[in-house]
């Protein structure tokens, strides 16, 4: 049953925010937020990019203090701003992105930090024997003397887990942490999370995927605007009912209608690429795509994706085979002469690669455009690109103050519309999106998922790089895998699942070991 007033807390309470209030300048990030976790339990934490999850954990750690509120820690007080007081009461945050040292073994990261400064040597035997009790305990197994950059993604999480269990950790907090996990490591993962749940354990689980949120918690906490908006346990819960939730109205995804396709836009022939300390090796990749197609790529981060999306974008050349747009070889690296050839672009990385955070939203939608728009090629008329930007703020529901807004100032999903916007609205016929809605939520996703397939309606040739499966499988026409520097497929989709994809992604089975549909 949903509410919108705090579940009561369960016997044995282990952590407790109360009356939670946090302000910057006249934005009230977090208002009068409650909330409560029992040990052996998981709370999942949902919210749209900007609704306050980030700053409510931020204030548990003590990077931030609370203008009002309290927090307590088995039923004694925390105090505020003091992040080593927060790691003394047992809480521990893996993030996201991994904070580990690639130089250094799995042990070093683990035991870095744990012990005085002033002690000149560490107890290397105490430390595997704790290590090996953790390891055997939770079945996270991994060898202590591997160097980190030998992991997997997969393992490497394994060794943040561990580190905040090592130091002592009984609130764990786990921030997207299936990512950049394939759909087998995830699993791997909430059978660990079982696991350290039986052992009594209390995890917060910060997700945008909503099966996930639904297959790991116990309840569901919603926040909307700084507000905690909704509380329900999990078991009366559903996809549907927690997307309203989260976004204030009723959210569907989209679907891909068949269409047949045209001409083809975009070949890559017998490309190779060598390795640089930026871009991973590609060997022999051979794709191409057509109008009123999205041709995804699947694949954990590092396996050449990056490199895929570089040459498509313009910003390197392969060291061997042919690069061809529209039927003609492209024999430069430049990205300008591949906007005015109507290419469109939504890069990995969108606040360092997509805008220009110290510049205002108007400029950053005319940033490709200001060659063409500019008279004499030196004055742009500023009150005509202010005007098209308002009309763009509207259109793609870019929720700021205004052309004049400081682009740093709008959430994730904010600089996600601006991108499309500016790539859209120049009514591009070939698209590289790459991860297009990756840490976005509901609503935003949706509103992404829905402008790709009307330029896909509108004839464009679209590649969709993402790590999301559900998302590939929603949109795609055919899905090809990246594993270390090779391309399989692409297949047409009914061809395919997540299980078989999620296999070639982790390389345990050949293109030509799956068994097709």
């Amino acid at each position: 049953m949903m509410t919108d007033t705090p579940i009561s807390s369960q016997t044995n309470c282990r952590l407790k925010l109360s009356n939670i209030t946090k302000r910057f300048g006249s934005l009230v990030a977090n208002d009068n937020i409650s909330l409560s976790l029992a040990a052996g339990e998981v709370l999942a934490i949902l919210g749209e990019n900007g609704a306050g999850k980030t700053t409510l954990m931020n204030i548990l750690f003590g990077h931030y203090v609370s203008e009002e509120g309290s927090i307590e820690v088995n039923g004694e007080p925390l105090p505020p701003g003091q992040p080593q007081a927060s790691l003394k009461q047992g809480i521990g945050m893996v993030h996201q992105h991994f904070t580990l040292a690639d130089n250094l073994s799995v042990l070093d990261n683990i035991t870095l930090g744990t012990e005085p400064l002033f002690q000149l040597y560490r107890n290397d035997k105490a430390a595997r024997r704790r290590l090996a009790e953790l390891s055997e305990r939770f079945g996270l197994v991994i060898k202590p003397d591997t160097l980190v950059a030998n992991l997997s993604v997969g393992e490497k999480q394994r060794v943040e887990i561990l580190k905040a269990l090592y130091r002592g950790a009984s609130v764990l907090i786990l921030d997207e942490p299936t990512a950049v996990l394939t759909p087998q490591e995830a699993q791997q993962l909430f059978s660990i999370l079982k696991q350290m749940v039986a052992e009594g354990l209390s995890i917060i689980f910060i997700s945008h995927k909503l099966h996930e949120i639904l297959a790991v918690s116990d309840r569901v906490m919603v926040l909307r605007g700084g507000k905690m908006v909704g509380e329900v346990f999990t078991k009366d819960a559903s996809k549907a009912s927690l997307a309203e939730l989260m976004v204030g109205r009723k959210v569907t995804r989209p679907k891909a209608l068949p269409l047949a396709t045209g001409k083809r836009v975009m070949a890559l022939q017998n490309v190779q690429l060598k390795a640089t300390p930026n871009l991973a090796a590609l060997e022999n990749i051979n794709l191409d795509v057509h109008q009123n197609e999205i041709v995804g790529i699947a694949g954990v981060a590092g396996n050449g994706q990056s490199s895929l999306a570089a040459i498509m974008n313009g910003q390197t050349l392969p060291d061997s085979g042919e690069f061809r747009l529209f039927d003609k070889a492209i024999k430069q690296a430049d990205p300008r002469a591949l906007v005015g050839l109507k290419v469109g672009r939504i890069p990995e990385d969108r606040g360092a690669e997509g805008v220009v955070g110290e510049m205002t939203v108007w400029e950053n939608l005319i940033a490709e455009k200001v060659r063409t728009q500019a008279k004499r090629g030196i004055f742009i008329n500023q009150s005509e690109a202010r005007q098209e930007a308002k009309q763009l703020i509207e259109q793609y529901d870019i929720r700021c103050e205004g052309p004049n807004a400081e682009t740093r100032l709008l959430s994730g999903g904010n600089i996600q519309k601006l991108i499309l916007a500016r790539n859209f609205s120049n009514n591009p016929h070939f698209i590289i999106a790459n991860q297009p809605i990756r840490g976005l939520d509901e609503g935003a996703i949706s509103f992404v998922q829905e402008k790709l397939l009307e330029a896909r309606q509108s004839g464009a040739g679209i590649i969709l790089i993402s790590e999301d499966l559900d998302e590939l499988f929603q949109v795609s026409d055919r899905i090809a895998v990246m594993f270390d520097g090779q391309l399989r497929g692409p297949y047409p989709v009914a061809q395919l699942d997540v299980q078989k994809v999620g296999l070639m992604m982790s390389g345990e089975i050949l293109a030509d070991e799956v068994q097709l549909t």
